[in-house]
């Protein structure tokens, strides 16, 4: 069987397509993941190396540690000049197409935005928003990285977070209330660049019950396939472009 021809044909028969996305989505633009043995997880720097990057990454951090926190935010997680890859290009062609509702994303760095993508719900929060965890005032996407300050302040003296949910907090209500909505009255769900592992992001994908479920990843995952789902092992800027 052509997986490609295959999959070609269940895009072009579906009306209501979701994407649900990680870290393998953005790998190809350079962004690193978490987990791989390049990952974020598993890169040395001195200034960090007495933290686990959970921690770093961590509410815990970010209140009782600030400086430390933004030091490896900004030398970590700035986004700012990454492009949008095949991957990001296709889906927001897809969505012009009206053919894809809605991106459901774990990532952080805003690319299906940039790609031109208009219904993204970001599961984990985004880099580009910024707000007083005070008095909630909203400042600007770049602001954090561009602050030179070590703890960044808003006027009322409260400190200004990034819109990313850190570990030890709850998803963003609205988000997972779209996604969830979203991949329930899909009629084809597209999983691409994730393990499947963070929880509880992963298991919204069980909402689904429409017709084609396929799985873009580079390794195998360990999911139930109907006869009328499909897996395709690969690099997913590489398999949409193929298209």
């Amino acid at each position: 069987m052509d997986k490609i021809a295959t999959l070609r044909e269940y895009i072009e028969e579906s009306q209501n397509i979701v994407f649900f996305g990680g870290a393998g989505v953005s790998t190809e633009s350079g962004v690193p993941d978490f987990r791989s043995k390049d990952g974020l997880y598993n890169q040395h720097d001195v200034r960090f190396d007495a933290y686990s990057a959970e921690y770093l990454l961590s509410h815990s951090c970010l209140v009782d540690n600030p400086k430390v926190f933004y030091e490896f935010y900004r030398q970590k997680m700035d986004t700012r000049n990454v492009k949008p890859n095949a991957a990001h290009l296709y889906l927001a062609d897809l969505e012009r197409r009206g053919k894809l509702k809605a991106v459901v994303t774990q990532n952080i760095d805003g690319l299906h935005q940039k790609a031109g993508s208009r219904v993204v719900y970001e599961l984990h929060g985004t880099t580009f928003r910024n707000f007083c965890a005070r008095c909630g005032k909203g400042y600007s996407p770049t602001y954090i990285f561009e602050n030179t300050d070590e703890i960044p302040r808003c006027s009322c003296g409260g400190m200004i977070r990034p819109y990313v949910t850190l570990y030890e907090e709850s998803l963003p209500a609205e988000a997972v209330e779209g996604a969830v909505r979203a991949i329930a009255g899909a009629d084809m769900l597209i999983v691409g660049g994730t393990s499947l592992s963070v929880y509880p992001a992963a298991s919204y994908i069980d909402y689904f019950r429409g017709k084609h479920l396929v799985v873009i990843n580079r390794e195998p995952l360990r999911i139930h396939l109907r006869d009328s789902d499909l897996e395709v092992n690969g690099d997913i800027g590489k398999v949409f472009s193929s298209l």
